[in-house]
């Protein structure tokens, strides 16, 4: 299949952005997708791997009309992979970032971004990756929903806790909220993972706000960071 990379280094992506000594880049191949991840396992004999994923990325332009490539533009979730000390760290991207093949469609980051080819493709990433490992899954914006949804679909993936930051945790709310069209290509959360967790909602978020946050979780799941933005959570402490 005839391959277009966009972004074969980070540092290609987001300004100059480039991840730190330690990480590598490696693809990985899913039935319907390849996926852009960087890794940093410094002890394999460690049974846990913390895995960070990408939320929606730069899926529409300022005046909400679908672009062409998805590849975030922020760098909010590579800088808090970066800045983990843990032993065993992985980022990975969401379909058709960094990565565009013959299968990407404009769809898989619009109305379908939460279909089940997506999430089983993010799934099917993780897996290769973990093997038999533990798990702490986090998941940022529309990467919550994305997380979540491999939990409840993987249960038997060894998920330690589930963290989300800015995170979209039932998307019919979401749209109902602001008056958007629904998104009648993805599959939505009607229950959490019944897993630890902890969800970092931000008091200047106006995408994720705080009162839609407290809709879908549980209070004492919450945290909010009174003067974090959607993109700007500041220097975030997850594991303090």
């Amino acid at each position: 299949m005839k391959k277009i990379w966009l972004c074969f280094l980070l540092s290609a992506c987001g300004g100059n952005w480039i991840m730190p000594d330690g990480f590598q880049y490696v693809p990985i191949k899913t039935d319907n997708y390849e996926i852009a991840t960087w890794q940093k396992i410094n002890n394999v004999k460690n049974n846990t791997l913390h895995v960070y994923i990408e939320g929606d990325g730069h899926a529409f332009d300022a005046y909400g009309r679908p672009t062409n490539d998805p590849t975030p533009r922020g760098t909010l979730v590579r800088d808090l992979a970066a800045a983990d000390n843990f032993a065993n760290v992985v980022y990975i991207a969401r379909p058709c970032q960094f990565i565009m093949d013959e299968n990407c469609s404009q769809t898989d980051w619009t109305d379908g971004r939460f279909s089940q080819k997506i999430i089983d493709a993010e799934s099917a990433a993780i897996k290769q990756i973990a093997k038999n490992k533990h798990i702490v899954l986090i998941g940022y914006s529309g990467g919550a929903m994305v997380s979540g949804l491999i939990i409840k679909q993987n249960p038997k993936m060894k998920v330690d806790k589930w963290i989300t930051i800015a995170g979209v945790l039932n998307h019919k709310k979401w749209t109902q909220y602001f008056g958007d069209e629904p998104l009648n290509k993805s599959i939505d959360m009607d229950a959490l993972p019944n897993v630890p967790q902890i969800h970092f909602v931000g008091g200047r978020d106006y995408i994720v706000p705080y009162d839609l946050a407290k809709s879908w979780a549980e209070p004492k799941d919450i945290k909010l960071i009174q003067n974090a933005k959607h993109d700007d959570f500041g220097n975030l402490k997850i594991f303090d």
